[in-house]
């Protein structure tokens, strides 16, 4: 095929991707281009007017006045002749014309034909404005002018219609829309290659958050926007860049292109080493970067972009500042999704959730006069979910306080269940840090404390250290409270988290309780009986109880109750068990002896 055929095709292909990039084939009728086609059989007094897309068989009009027809065959069409220049197309008289005399057009009486080509900005024509009418006429310079005048303002509508929503307005790169929407072309028109997706995020939540203070609110537009011009340059028209949020970005490499996606990582990395200014202080970035490779047409543009993410988060989440997909990863993060977004259910289902207790028991006498509540969740599908794995998830979610609630009310039902039987028993439940950040938190569990008709002594919260790191005022404003009314309370994995001796004296806790860490393989470790000794002598000395959980073994039951700790908590005494074994556990309770 000789050279001008072949470049002939390639621009016919590239002109047909110009006009289907902007999504106009086959749409509603626009009032914003419609406007326009009455403003053009207005001045030009035409009886027909009308927008047309030339297609790759059709010409397609995307508005009209005076006439009924939607599209017509691209052969022999007018408008086919008008897009391969840039001057106004005029046929005065079709029937007087050998190319069109036998055109559709022609043959329904129309004679006179005058079009303005719709023309991008890289040159690619993709239809008209054009007016017609029933009777031989001319157009002269003026006119024509006017003609070519309104054909701008249609692709000036064009261009405004398809950057609205898909641009960012402090880069001017491409966004987050955008991206979807190519890499659904790319699924759309796949020929089953391959292509790398990469996540950049130029700033970590804790270095954004520090700029933003220090350096004023438009600190992160202007760093990563000096990035993004760092960027732009290495793309080499290999990919494409898009400004996805205000830290990150994204780029898309195609397989085929000159870039190595490896290469192009470690090009960005290094560029992006050297200082950016911000306000004329230079800053230094900690960027890093996520990437997915994945076969086109495979994956749903969406699954594309979550694993996107997903990469990114793990290298955000990792020492080192790069990560590809990983699957396992991937997995665990979607269960997370189905757990939390599952958890709103189970709490208004009746067989889901559900209390176990575990016996706590005094190491001066061998009794169970305390156990602790431990939630269990039976999930419909996952079976057995662990708390460890979806409590810290709702806690950051507006669950915890129903969650808080739910649990309130069970341990509450079961304490005076439980009291009514025997002299006494304390429960002990686990609350959430968040649950004080609530404003009436104290009232509530107040209100629920009374209404159950419970001693308030007879209850016992458990709070972590991580407590200590939240609004102070109000946390002790709310603990304050409770201890007044007469609810225990106590500090939770003593020794892993916050671990301050000034707010252990704020604190108002009778009791702390040594983390399991310290306690399993106690007996086999110098280095935690030097620790947890030293824990109990120093609770003792602020004037708390001390409870050991953890403990697995008669040897460490005896080391502890030679240091003379308060409480032991672990299998050796007894395992997590429902409220009916718990009861018959407690109907058998004797000396610690008889638990061995």
């Amino acid at each position: 095929m000789p050279l001008h055929l072949i470049e002939s095709r390639e621009n016919e292909e590239a002109r047909l991707n110009a006009l289907r990039d902007l999504r106009l084939l086959d749409t509603s009728p626009s009032e914003s281009f419609d406007r326009l086609t009455r403003l053009a059989s207005r001045l030009l007094c035409a009886p027909v007017s009308t927008i047309s897309l030339t297609d790759r068989d059709r010409q397609w009009f995307k508005s009209k006045v005076g006439v009924d027809l939607t599209e017509i065959p691209r052969e022999q069409a007018p408008c086919n002749y008008a897009i391969q220049d840039t001057a106004v197309f005029v046929v005065p008289d079709l029937q007087e014309d050998a190319r069109f005399k036998d055109s559709p057009l022609a043959q329904a009486g129309i004679r006179f034909y005058a079009g303005a080509p719709l023309i991008t900005r890289t040159g690619y024509g993709l239809g008209t404005l054009c007016v017609v009418d029933v009777k031989p006429r001319r157009l002269d310079e003026d006119h024509q002018q006017v003609l070519k005048d309104l054909a701008a303002m249609v692709m000036s509508q064009i261009e405004l219609q398809n950057m609205i929503g898909r641009v960012d307005s402090t880069s001017g790169l491409p966004n987050l829309h955008q991206l979807l929407e190519d890499l659904e072309d790319a699924r759309r028109h796949s020929d089953g290659g391959t292509a790398t997706g990469i996540v950049i995020d130029f700033l970590p939540p804790n270095h954004a958050s520090h700029g933003w203070r220090v350096l004023g609110a438009d600190y992160a537009d202007k760093v990563v926007c000096d990035a993004l011009r760092t960027i732009q340059p290495l793309m080499n028209n290999e990919g494409k860049l898009y400004h996805i949020s205000t830290t990150r970005c994204g780029v898309l490499l195609m397989e085929g292109q000159a870039v190595d996606p490896a290469d192009f990582i470690d090009v960005i990395l290094a560029r992006l080493q050297e200082p950016v200014l911000c306000n004329g202080v230079p800053v230094v970035l900690a960027p890093v970067l996520g990437s997915y490779q994945f076969t086109l047409g495979e994956d749903m543009p969406r699954t594309i972009l979550r694993r996107m993410f997903s990469a990114v988060e793990d290298a955000q989440q990792a020492y080192g500042s790069v990560a590809s997909y990983d699957p396992a990863t991937d997995l665990r993060a979607a269960r997370s999704f189905v757990i939390l977004n599952d958890f709103k259910y189970a709490l208004k289902a009746d067989n889901q959730l559900s209390l176990h207790y575990q016996p706590r028991v005094t190491f001066a006498g061998g009794r169970c006069e305390r156990a602790e509540a431990l939630l269990r969740w039976d999930h419909p599908s996952l079976g057995s979910v662990s708390p460890e794995e979806f409590i810290p998830a709702v806690e950051h979610t507006a669950l915890i306080g129903p969650l808080t609630d739910w649990v309130i009310h069970s341990v509450l039902r079961q304490a005076v269940f439980w009291n009514r039987k025997r002299e006494s028993l304390t429960v002990s439940m686990n609350v959430s840090a968040a649950n004080l950040d609530e404003h009436n938190f104290a009232t509530r569990l107040i209100a629920a404390v009374e209404q159950a008709g419970l001693a308030p002594g007879l209850l016992e919260l458990e709070f972590t250290e991580s407590a200590f790191s939240r609004d102070s005022k109000r946390m002790l404003n709310q603990l304050m409270a409770l201890k007044e009314f007469g609810v225990e309370i106590s500090i939770d994995d003593f020794g892993t988290g916050y671990s301050n001796v000034s707010y252990l004296q704020q604190f108002p806790a009778s009791a702390v309780k040594i983390d399991r860490s310290f306690i399993i393989g106690l007996e086999h470790s110098a280095r935690d009986q030097t620790l947890v000794r030293t824990m109990i002598d120093m609770g003792h000395d602020l004037g708390y109880r001390v409870i050991a959980e953890g403990i697995e073994s008669k040897e460490a039951w005896e080391i502890l109750s030679d240091w003379k700790c308060d409480e032991g908590q672990g299998f050796y005494l007894g395992r997590p068990m429902p409220a009916a074994a718990m009861s018959a556990f407690l109907a058998a309770t004797g000396e610690i002896a008889r638990q061995a």
